[in-house]
């Protein structure tokens, strides 16, 4: 999964059966038809058959707002069964770019069942900034800053963070990230209540 070309959204190889699997998994658990769940996630109920028919390539947005709409963590639906001991190397893992930003998330690990927490590697450039939809409620994203500039935080209240700085913000409100220098990197961490 971690090898070899990725496709149009950025997604590598492998992703479109793991999120396949994992969407009708979801989505029969919360009872939900693909009308009702399409209409919740405010996507096409096109879009959403083929990407459980695994011929999708969806954006980070489509993602978030089908996860927000199964009530799940968004690694819930593309990350596969993992080993005891996962080593992610730099340039590997599930990366997804935003549709609508120079912006990219590599999920690097998800929460155990006992913990609710994913953690990405963020990376991003000047321009459009990545303006995230709420995701659900009580999540709260925590991001350190690696390398550049970024303006981070609620579409209310940014901070401008530099290596090495730390900030956390509620991710169930309207959630901003900006790259203020090429090549700025971060972790983000997403912790589920």
């Amino acid at each position: 999964m971690t090898e070899g070309a990725p496709g149009p959204s950025g997604a590598p190889p492998g992703v479109a059966q793991v999120l396949a699997r994992s969407l009708r998994r979801e989505r029969t658990r919360a009872g939900l038809s693909l009308t009702e769940l399409a209409r919740r996630a405010g996507v096409a109920k096109s879009t959403l058959s083929q990407l459980e028919s695994a011929t999708g390539n969806p954006s980070i947005e489509t993602l978030w707002a089908l996860s927000t709409a199964l009530g799940v963590p968004f690694s819930h639906l593309v990350d596969p069964p993992r080993a005891a001991v996962e080593v992610v190397r730099f340039g590997e893992g599930v990366r997804f770019s935003a549709g609508d930003a120079d912006y990219a998330a590599t999920l690097l690990t998800t929460s155990p069942p006992n913990a609710r927490r994913d953690v990405y590697l963020v990376s991003a450039d000047p321009g459009r900034p990545r303006l995230a939809d709420p995701h659900g409620q009580g999540v709260v994203e925590h991001v350190v800053l690696s390398v550049g500039r970024a303006r981070v935080g609620t579409t209310d209240e940014t901070v401008e963070l530099g290596p090495g700085d730390y900030v956390r913000y509620p991710g169930d409100v309207e959630h901003v990230f900006e790259a203020l220098e090429p090549g700025t990197t971060a972790v983000l961490v997403s912790e589920h209540v």
